[in-house]
């Protein structure tokens, strides 16, 4: 008799890491909501737009309708770069260059408020192999999900499934995913890559380690 898989809250971007993580749970028989919060991050418009299409080249049965949450930053980030464009982390800039103050904190929590109103008790991140920050350690997940149980009355679990895994070797996992459909850019020049910013280097990178050919559009 097959186990019942639970329904899972997957926080997704338009990002190679969080396609591959929501094809993985898919695969693994879960019931899946895509939830991606809106920041008003300079880079959404056209993250939201491929990832509207990657979703709707992989359909799939269990995948629920994605939901899209506003949680506007600007008052609490102010100029950051992230919001103004201005001093965007180029190709060279190391990975500290690109942290987001607490973000994994408050996309987690607004997750954890959807979740409980759709009766879901687990979260799910790309996170992958070598992230630096705090707020992307196991620790940090087990510490933040007994806060929020507690606080919200329900038990909660966050997961991060592909944390042992690196952009290459994702990558090279997934080389049946439409790849080319994911976003992965801090400065777009329209719905575009612009081929010059820190995540653009990384994403090149990872093809090129992983032996994949790289068809993302570069401005």
């Amino acid at each position: 008799m097959r186990t019942r898989r639970v329904p899972i809250c997957a926080l997704v971007s338009g990002g190679l890491d969080s396609a591959v993580l929501l094809h993985r749970l898919l695969e693994d028989g879960h019931p899946v909501l895509p939830l991606y919060l809106r920041c008003g991050f300079r880079w959404e418009r056209a993250e939201v737009y491929w990832l509207r299409r990657f979703l709707a080249a992989t359909r799939a049965p269990r995948r629920m309708p994605i939901a899209i949450i506003d949680l506007p930053l600007r008052s609490v980030y102010g100029a950051h770069w992230s919001l103004t464009g201005r001093r965007i982390p180029g190709p060279s800039s190391p990975d500290s260059a690109v942290y987001l103050p607490g973000r994994n904190l408050l996309l987690i929590s607004a997750a954890a408020l959807v979740c409980v109103r759709r009766r879901i008790s687990t979260i799910a991140l790309g996170i992958l192999k070598g992230n630096p920050f705090g707020d992307a350690s196991p620790r940090f997940f087990a510490q933040l999900a007994a806060s929020l149980s507690e606080a919200l009355g329900r038990p909660l679990r966050i997961l991060s499934p592909i944390a042992r895994v690196s952009k290459a070797q994702l990558l090279c996992r997934a080389q049946q995913l439409p790849l080319a459909l994911t976003f992965s850019c801090l400065n777009p020049r329209g719905r575009f890559h612009c081929g010059r910013c820190n995540k653009c280097a990384e994403r090149q990178r990872a093809f090129r380690l992983a032996s994949v050919p790289d068809l993302t559009r570069y401005a």
